[in-house]
């Protein structure tokens, strides 16, 4: 499935930059989730939660040290049925097959059974793997394994049956975020220096594969596509990158839709659409069935591509020409390195992931259809800034943790079912 020959196109995502500040934001969509429950009463941050397939119930994490489990009453509102309470602050946890993952700001990883009736969490087994804040973690129930990785800059995978560990890759920086290719036993390792490490897991042992290099801040968040065999990473560079990892190529398409860090992502297999959320607190449902461009490469000159006037730093072109040099600017429709005089009009791009206007040369301005400018993409604001998300595709419910110790739980039904505004 991965080629590790990989690296002709991701190096040169690499060089891939950062557009300039933009405005003009797009319209919220008219169809908007469903805010079904507010789960209130948490005395601290709540670091994670995450919906329980199918049951009317939520799993959450908090400051407090606490670790709670959430039932719906009759009375139509949530209230806690376990509040069970950690040796420090869980950070990180995942949830499958009734078996519960709890990471530690201490390195260490908990595993809890809960009972049937969601009434009782037992201890099954301790991990000590790491040193540092755990950021996250994943249990593969086909391979029996528990990946984890931390502050430590250390990824580390245990055999959930014995509890030993199997293997560790030690990463350039802090790791945030993991994303797990099941089929092909592919981790992918998100980090706070914006790379993201591609390894191959086996009962023997790991194997380092390639890194993919293009995010220009911290790797925040990770999700994996299964059927397509794509890998969507947001970042604190207020992008979402789209990585074709069965293609081969290594193409890369570029989503922008936030106007701060993306902090959460999850993918709907049936409906095609992957949902991100940030700091700015807005939620953007992305059209994935769409045909979709890969950014185009920037160009690199010493004169406006147009115009021929020299850039600022092209001192024999200032002096030939007698003119004070020019700021460089890039078409995000061709990638010509331009003047500002040369590219002052803007348009939505929307199959190249911009679904608000942003700078385009005069050439691309006139050549733009219409078809290039159709929303690809809902937007919605969440009312608060969201860190963290739960999908329930059993359910097309979505659960959001913000920073105001507040978890809201929506019916994405019709956003998801519905067509891009």
């Amino acid at each position: 499935m991965f080629d590790v020959k990989l690296d002709l196109k991701i190096s040169m995502a690499a060089a891939i930059r950062r557009p300039d500040s933009e405005q003009n934001s797009p319209q919220h969509s008219s169809t908007k989730p469903e805010l079904l429950h507010k789960l209130e009463g948490s005395t601290d941050d709540v670091n994670g939660a995450v919906l329980i397939p199918g049951e009317n119930s939520v799993i959450s994490i908090s400051r407090d040290r606490s670790v709670r489990v959430w039932l719906l009453r009759d009375s139509g509102q949530f209230w806690p049925s376990v509040c069970h309470y950690m040796s420090a602050a869980p950070t990180a946890l995942t949830y499958n097959q009734r078996h519960l993952f709890v990471g530690l700001e201490t390195g260490h990883v908990e595993q809890f059974l809960l009972s049937t009736d969601y009434n009782r969490l037992d201890t099954v087994r301790q991990y000590h793997g790491h040193q540092g804040q755990v950021t996250d973690i994943i249990h593969c129930v086909k391979s029996g394994w528990m990946l984890s990785c931390a502050r430590d800059k250390y990824f580390y995978f245990h055999c959930v049956e014995t509890g030993k560990r199997l293997g560790g890759y030690l990463c350039n920086a802090w790791c945030t975020a993991l994303a797990y290719d099941e089929e092909a036993q592919y981790v992918f390792i998100g980090d706070y220096s914006g790379v993201i490490t591609v390894c191959h897991l086996q009962q023997t042992g790991i194997t380092f594969v390639n890194s993919l290099k293009g995010h220009s801040g911290s790797v925040r968040c990770l999700a994996w596509d299964g059927s397509k065999n794509w890998l969507y990473s947001g970042s604190f560079d207020c992008s979402v990158f789209v990585w074709d990892i069965g293609g081969r190529k290594g193409t890369v398409y570029e989503l922008h839709g936030h106007k701060s860090k993306v902090t959460a992502l999850a993918y709907s297999e049936d409906h095609k659409r992957l949902l991100s959320s940030g700091e700015d607190c807005r939620l953007v449902s992305w059209d994935m069935a769409k045909t979709r461009l890969e950014t185009p490469i920037w160009s690199e000159s010493d004169n406006c591509q147009l115009c021929n006037r020299p850039f600022f730093w092209n001192i024999k072109s200032m002096y030939d020409q007698k003119q004070v040099g020019l700021r460089q600017h890039h078409c995000r429709r061709c990638g010509k390195a331009v003047c500002d005089y040369c590219s002052t009009k803007r348009s939505t791009l929307t199959d190249r992931g911009h679904e608000y206007p942003v700078r385009v040369c005069e050439e691309c301005y006139i050549n733009v259809r219409e078809a290039e400018k159709k929303p690809l993409a809902n937007f919605f604001d969440t009312k608060h800034l969201v860190k963290h998300m739960s999908y329930d595709p059993s359910r097309k419910m979505l659960a959001t943790v913000g920073q105001d110790h507040v978890i809201k739980i929506w019916d994405m039904t019709t956003v998801l079912e519905s067509e891009i505004d």
